[in-house]
């Protein structure tokens, strides 16, 4: 009679095999040693237990059937990215393995600053805050990965976001970003110290890389999400007819996104600011359906991508942009927007977020990050004490 019992061994497995006519002292070292493995007890060489060993025996198997479950339902958890449930230890997982999550919100910061300022900060919290069962990645150009993985830094930026469990904060390695794409030519041909607008070509290369390759959503880092949005597959109408690049969304292997990357080296013009962002976005929609105005709150549909109505994230147009900044007598309530974009290119007097201005974007600043909005106060409180050189 053949018995087949699986053993697991350093490397590979083993077939026992059983024979009721051998009784050597081997064979019943080996039925010892698979009873250990298994929990299961060989009758024939086995002992009679007494009831309280016997208990213990199944007790001891409850217990350890438990910490499998446990351990199987926490990577079921990561796998489907609930990290409101699951702290995930961030300084252990790359950007690849955050990416192939799924359904990533994903910030770009393309300068070399490693301090991100109040808007940055806000835009990335009120994401996390909004999306709390989706991961949030900040790529920062002036990381490199030992500063990624030291948060215990003096930026006090770092700390306020990676404590958050789905915010997470990578190097941008933008060769590693391009490969596979038609961006990798362009981008070992191109000469960034003689680029004009090399900040914003390069943020807009990454953005349709990235969303390329994994899918998800691009924000700029002037946005502030306030709701949801619902699209997948969606650009952002900056105004009727023309389309922003400031955030837009896509399943990964789009091939909207596709063709979007071919034109950008296609008709490359480094010196004609949003040659490769915005004004690529429109003519390639332009290519796959008639744009027409829109109609109040409507949104447009061409083929399978959701053309958003500026409400949707531009209800203050860039003509208006000073008036985030500015003290409403009535506060606009935003009920069909997702999203808001405060406008920061234009934003060429750096006005900032001042605690107690009561402005709108102070508002926006109290409502959807509140984090950061504390430690503004908390700096400012800091400014106004008085140096020990004043006290003398």
């Amino acid at each position: 009679m053949l018995q087949k019992v699986w053993v697991s061994s350093p490397g590979n497995w083993a077939l026992q095999e059983s024979n009721s006519h051998r009784r050597t002292k081997k064979r019943c070292w080996k039925c010892r040693f698979v009873r250990t493995i298994i929990q299961h007890p060989c009758r024939r060489h086995a002992p009679k237990r007494s009831r309280r060993e016997r208990m213990l025996r199944k007790i001891q198997i409850c217990l350890c059937f438990c910490f499998v479950s446990g351990l199987l339902y926490e990577i079921s958890l990561l796998s489907s990215s609930v990290f409101s449930y699951l702290p995930v230890a961030q300084h252990y997982l790359t950007p690849e393995q955050v990416l192939n999550l799924g359904k990533s919100i994903i910030f770009l910061e393309t300068t070399e600053r490693l301090e991100p300022p109040p808007l940055v900060s806000c835009s990335v919290e009120s994401a996390a805050r909004i999306y709390q069962d989706r991961p949030i990645i900040l790529f920062m150009r002036g990381l490199t990965n030992e500063t990624a993985l030291d948060m215990n830094t003096s930026y006090a930026a770092f700390s306020l976001l990676s404590s958050m469990k789905n915010v997470f904060i990578f190097p941008l390695q933008m060769e590693t970003v391009f490969q596979e794409t038609p961006l990798l030519q362009w981008y070992n041909q191109v000469v960034p110290e003689q680029e004009k607008n090399w900040v914003h070509v390069s943020s807009d290369a990454s953005r349709l890389a990235l969303i390329w390759k994994y899918g998800g959503i691009y924000m700029d880092t002037d946005v502030i999400s306030i709701r949801p949005i619902p699209q997948q597959s969606f650009l952002a109408a900056q105004k009727s007819r023309f389309s922003s690049n400031g955030i837009f969304g896509f399943p990964a292997r789009h091939k909207f996104v596709w063709d979007c990357m071919e034109n950008f080296v296609l008709k490359y013009n480094g010196n004609i600011w949003g040659n490769q962002g915005p004004f690529l976005m429109t003519r390639m929609l332009k290519t796959l359906c008639n744009l027409t105005d829109f109609q109040g709150t409507e949104d447009h549909s061409c083929q399978n991508i959701s053309f958003l109505n500026p409400q949707r994230f531009y209800p203050i147009p860039y003509p208006a942009w000073g008036r985030y900044y500015q003290v409403w007598d009535k506060s606009p309530n935003f009920n069909h927007s997702y999203a808001l974009h405060l406008w920061n290119f234009m934003n060429r007097n750096r006005k900032v977020v001042e605690a107690g201005s009561n402005t709108l974007a102070e508002k926006l600043y109290k409502t959807y990050c509140p984090t950061t909005y504390e430690d503004l106060i908390q700096n400012a409180k800091h400014r106004d004490l008085p140096s020990p050189e004043d006290a003398e």
